[in-house]
């Protein structure tokens, strides 16, 4: 079952008309979240993020839209769909139907959808650079918006070359993310990560590994440019995102990488979990 707007209803239930925003536009953002054990994992970051984003779309926010609300809601929709073990859920946010360009209203709607979450970690995970289409380095690259056409093409591209990921570069040639997360490169005890100035999601698990890193003394982290060819320099490349946290990245075209560093930090990110 999936919940619009508070309301439990089964998952072929009409719920969107020719006008949703959403749908003409792109006109909606959302949050994709991991429920562990009963528990929303990184919750109030989570929270914080869509309350930010919403207001950079201009949308309004409803006065019960709290966080308590929002875990309720969240939790209530996952026990409903029978999900003992960890769950997926995404939660997006759309304007209400009305208008053209400019909405007749800033008025919004959410749905939430649960599914059992079935995570493999792969050993073996190889990625090539994606240059048919850039990321604009802007602030509204940063949040997370129904317009995904760079990412969907990107996998396509994964997929017809057997890859399991791209890298995304901006319209300054730089390194910007994964199609699915956050990139992390390793040199030496050097970790950098692209900065949002640049493009790239304002991920949570990315916020997470950049306190992480910060804490270890052996370590520095730099939220810098990286090229292309940095990556064939590098030591290690990793991917963060909520639902698989770290994903060593093996192979960049002719480069292997070892695992070391993000099979350390990805024991330690669990634990904050």
């Amino acid at each position: 079952m999936i919940n619009f707007n508070g309301t439990l209803l089964e998952k072929e239930t009409a719920i969107f008309t020719r006008d949703n925003r959403g749908f003409k536009y792109g006109d909606a953002i959302f949050e994709t979240l991991k429920v562990k054990d009963g528990n929303i994992v990184f919750l109030e970051d989570h929270y914080f993020r869509l309350m930010a984003s919403m207001r950079m779309m201009r949308m309004e926010i409803p006065m019960s839209f709290t966080m308590q609300f929002m875990e309720d809601e969240i939790l209530k929709t996952v026990e409903i769909n029978e999900i003992d073990t960890n769950a997926r859920v995404r939660l997006s946010v759309f304007r209400n139907d009305g208008g053209l360009y400019t909405p007749i209203s800033n008025k919004i709607s959410f749905v939430i959808e649960a599914s059992e979450l079935k995570t493999v970690f792969k050993r073996v995970y190889e990625v090539d650079i994606f240059k048919d289409f850039y990321v604009q380095a802007s602030l509204l690259s940063t949040i997370k918006t129904n317009n995904r056409m760079l990412n969907t093409l990107a996998s396509i591209f994964s997929q017809e070359n057997e890859l399991d990921n791209c890298i995304l570069v901006n319209d300054n040639k730089n390194v910007v993310e994964a199609v699915n997360g956050n990139l992390f490169m390793v040199k030496g005890t050097t970790i950098t990560t692209p900065p949002l100035s640049d493009g790239c999601i304002k991920g949570i698990i990315r916020k997470k590994m950049i306190e992480l890193i910060n804490e270890h003394k052996e370590y520095t982290l730099v939220e810098g440019k990286i090229s292309p060819f940095d990556l064939q320099k590098a030591d290690e490349l990793f991917i963060t995102n909520t639902i698989m946290g770290v994903q060593p990245i093996t192979k960049y075209r002719k480069t292997s990488y070892v695992i070391a560093t993000a099979k350390e930090l990805a024991i330690q990110l669990d634990r904050l979990s």
